[in-house]
């Protein structure tokens, strides 16, 4: 879900860009403002915005730039440093000045296209959702890296760490153990088949329990199923099953 804010202050090329907004999905809600007065109101209320495009030229504000003056006070509310700004404008030259204060994202030029507001939508949203895209932290070398649970195909205990399995490479954890592991990953995504061994259940590609393995998408690895945690596996298993 995305929440967008528009000010421009021209009813034509309002009302033509909240349509092209919510035309580009169901998922997106677009708060439309005519002027300053009712922009301040929407980013004082208690709703918060993930986009902004904002007109540069207000007809009836003092001075040429007053969607600028709004980018700055957006810019001054802490949640909102790094929030993506979209600058509207007609006048060629006018955008390099908010790039350059004030860290926009993009800029769009009158009359608008539908195709460019959307690639811009869909930067946006792309963005956010990878906000949202479980992941662990893990210290190697000193460093701590960041890993998507969903590139994590399986993990096997190594001496004195584990080994992660992703989808293109394989990377050692020193002083990382298999029940630590487990603590860090999303609850229900991942299970426990082997002592030495934790499986992606949206890797699993193939279940064998009469020979007590099983295989991953994209490795010719066996994993085995170790005779205590064989009730859970069949327990997912057959769950998979049932759904």
């Amino acid at each position: 879900m995305a929440r967008i804010l528009i000010l421009e202050d021209e009813n034509t090329s309002r009302t033509a860009l909240v349509k092209m907004l919510k035309n580009i999905s169901a998922e997106i809600t677009v708060d439309a403002a005519a002027d300053l007065a009712k922009a301040r109101l929407l980013l004082g209320s208690t709703v918060s915005f993930d986009l902004f495009f904002l007109d540069v030229n207000l007809t009836g504000e003092e001075g040429d730039t007053s969607g600028i003056q709004f980018a700055e006070e957006i810019r001054s509310i802490r949640k909102y440093e790094f929030t993506p700004l979209v600058m509207i404008t007609s006048v060629a030259g006018l955008e390099m000045e908010a790039y350059r204060r004030l860290h926009c994202y993009q800029y769009v030029v009158k009359p608008y296209i539908q195709s460019e507001v959307e690639e811009i939508v869909r930067k946006v949203l792309f963005h956010l959702h990878a906000g949202t895209r479980p992941s662990i932290m893990v210290k190697r070398n000193g460093v701590n890296y960041k890993i998507f649970c969903d590139e994590i195909m399986f993990c096997r205990a190594i001496p004195r760490g584990v080994c992660l399995q992703l989808k293109n490479e394989q990377i050692e954890v020193p002083y990382l153990s298999i029940h630590k592991l487990l603590e860090k990953l999303p609850e229900g995504m991942f299970f426990q088949c082997h002592r030495t061994f934790v499986v992606n259940r949206n890797a699993v590609k193939y279940y064998d329990l009469v020979n007590q393995v099983i295989q991953v998408e994209g490795s010719s690895e066996w994993i085995d199923i170790g005779v205590t945690f064989k009730p859970e596996v069949r327990r997912i298993l057959y769950g998979e099953k049932q759904n």
